[in-house]
């Protein structure tokens, strides 16, 4: 399976230990799944995943977040955009995971945000699909 994640996955990821989110997490590290990614996407999950208020509720120090965004990184196929979209999705950081799931050939979007990515993934047979939906496609 090829999968994009949405940014909000991976912080529900590291705010608890229990959970699709963090299952899928773990299991990219695993390499139980390709994950892809843009360089813009991966900047924005350190960006987010950075940010003091995440660091809080995660009880990760930066260092260890630094260690996990580096265990990311080595995991990741980083996607190197052959074809701009434009702009299809009402956020431009739905947008960003909708490049990068169309240019990686992804299986599937994994997000909680099903509703802002409304149809369009579908028109390039690109499943939108909740953590725990992801989690169990990978075990069929």
């Amino acid at each position: 399976m090829r999968y994009v994640l949405d940014t909000s996955v991976l912080v529900a990821a590291v705010r608890s230990n229990i959970g699709a989110s963090n299952k899928l997490l773990e299991s990219a590290l695993l390499r139980k799944f390709t994950l892809l990614a843009t360089a813009n996407l991966f900047f924005e999950y350190e960006a987010v995943l950075t940010r003091p208020e995440q660091l809080a509720a995660s009880r990760l120090d930066a260092d260890a977040m630094d260690d996990l965004l580096d265990a990311l990184a080595a995991v990741v196929v980083e996607i190197h955009p052959s074809y701009l979209w434009r702009a299809q999705l009402r956020d431009p950081d739905d947008d960003m995971v909708l490049e990068a799931a169309i240019n990686g050939h992804a299986d599937a979007i994994v997000t909680f945000n099903i509703k802002d990515f409304g149809v369009v993934p579908e028109s390039f047979r690109i499943r939108v699909l909740r953590p725990g939906e992801a989690l169990k496609a990978l075990v069929q």
